[in-house]
């Protein structure tokens, strides 16, 4: 899973004084993308839907003699149904916006009574802070999660059968709601999101908490938006572990599947671009689930707090910004040939390939690197007392992982064809997360290693493309 990621800010020392590096732009940075990010994704939301990078809407936007606020609230694109006090096509009178915010609480709530009462294998996460004395249990179901919600949403809904005067069961109208609200439910949800941020925040001063390195500045939007606790927690409930992968991972998919029924019910089919990314994404997310406990050990659970970035870009970002290729399908379906759509499943296959292998290995020698199955791989040996792979998969390129995962995402855009920029959105934004994400984990391994990294650097030295780059 890829999306804007917190990430550490390291302090070295200078002239005998503790520097603190800040990242994503300093305190100005963090500011401008916790107020652009959120219209970023509902002009994607827009654009997805018109097919194109269309700024029409502004026109009524500057034109207007409202007052500014007046004129957002009209906004269709910037505060969708704010002025609508329901829908023609709710039979409610309760405002459709509240109804929106219903069931994305409801969702969330299911996703957690799934995560607590589900069976569950218990295991302990990475030392905190390299303390191995001190680590955090999780529950790991989230495959099991990702099958029970398929079934409830695919015939779990129940109504009045007339004819037989019962209740029966059917799937949920995905198509209904999730598409055709698609913007208020982007909207609700991003201000959700910013609401669980000032929580987790304003909690964060309270008793003795365990902070992020790179979340104690000092500057309170800085740390809003990077994350001051490392973990929070409320009893076992783990806020970072959950938002990770449940809620709006899960909730992508279901968007996706809302797009297919959309598209179903406008052209009486499922076209061959719709069908690869239902598959492409949707086994994308059953991946990430089945290797939920690999999650553990990335540096967005080891090292970086639970903020702002983190809590919007799980919940908001992935499911709303992920989902714009299915959407874009529904009304703007290239008809691929059959030729072209085997071209593009064998492309994808190759970054899976490449991305779970890599992965796969990676996770494998780090919870035992005395496994047979493992003896063949050549490793440095640190002076920390860790090993770093150096053949396998991690011997071709450092960050060969990325690649694969690239690879993966730029497939997800080919099935659009080439009508319009909008669907190769992922694709750009992706390259650029992964250069960043390098670079960040360049340094801090740098920090981690000191001259056995540079060491390894020798041994293995293209990061991403192995021979060129």
């Amino acid at each position: 899973k890829a999306q804007p990621n917190s990430t550490k800010a390291m302090a070295a020392a200078k002239n005998g004084k503790q520097v603190f590096h800040y990242e994503f732009g300093g305190p100005v940075g963090t500011t401008l993308n916790i107020f652009l990010l959120p219209v970023l994704v509902l002009l994607l939301a827009h654009w997805s839907d018109v097919g194109s990078v269309d700024l029409g809407f502004l026109h009524e936007l500057t034109k207007s003699d409202k007052p500014f606020w007046d004129r957002i609230l009209d906004s269709a694109v910037f505060c969708p149904s704010c002025r609508d006090p329901s829908d023609d096509k709710s039979s409610s009178s309760m405002p459709l916006l509240y109804q929106c915010t219903i069931v994305v609480l409801g969702w969330f709530m299911f996703q957690v009574v799934l995560e607590r009462f589900l069976p569950a294998e218990l295991i302990q996460g990475s030392p905190i802070h390299g303390d191995a004395k001190n680590r955090l249990t999780y529950r790991i179901n989230g495959h099991l999660a990702f099958w029970v919600t398929l079934f409830v949403v695919l015939c779990g809904c129940p109504y009045w059968h007339q004819d037989s005067q019962s209740v029966q069961f059917r799937s949920f109208p995905l198509e209904d709601w999730l598409y055709q609200y698609f913007s208020e439910f982007a909207f609700v949800t991003i201000l959700l999101t910013t609401a669980l941020s000032v929580y987790l925040y304003i909690d964060s001063f309270i008793g003795n908490k365990i902070l992020a390195h790179g979340g104690n500045s000092g500057i309170p939007m800085y740390d809003f938006f990077v994350g001051r606790e490392l973990n929070p927690r409320i009893g076992s409930f783990d806020w970072k572990e959950f938002c990770e992968l449940r809620p709006g991972l899960i909730g992508w998919m279901l968007l996706n599947l809302a797009a297919l029924r959309q598209q179903y019910h406008d052209l009486g089919y499922v076209s061959g671009s719709m069908l690869l990314i239902n598959i492409f994404q949707g086994s994308y997310v059953w991946d990430g689930l089945y290797q939920e406990r690999a999650i553990l050990t990335t540096m967005d659970i080891t090292t970086d707090g639970f903020g702002y970035m983190l809590v919007f870009g799980d919940m908001a970002w992935v499911p709303f910004t992920y989902s714009l290729q299915a959407r874009y399908l529904v009304k703007h379906d290239p008809q691929l040939s059959y030729a072209a759509l085997a071209a593009i499943l064998g492309l994808h296959m190759l970054g899976y390939s490449i991305f779970r292998g890599a992965n796969g290995q990676k996770d494998a020698f780090r919870r035992n690197p005395n496994d047979p199955a493992l003896s063949h791989l050549n490793f440095l040996q640190t002076k920390r007392g860790t090993k770093l792979l150096t053949s396998g998969w991690w011997g071709m390129a450092r960050k060969i992982n990325y690649t694969g995962d690239w690879i993966m995402g730029l497939t997800w855009c080919l099935v659009c064809g080439f009508g319009s920029i909008v669907p190769y959105f992922y694709a750009i934004y992706f390259a650029i997360l992964l250069f960043h994400r390098s670079t960040r984990d360049d340094q801090m391994c740098q920090e981690k290693y000191g001259e056995d990294w540079e060491t390894y650097k020798k041994i293995v030295p293209y990061k991403f493309i192995p021979g060129i780059f």
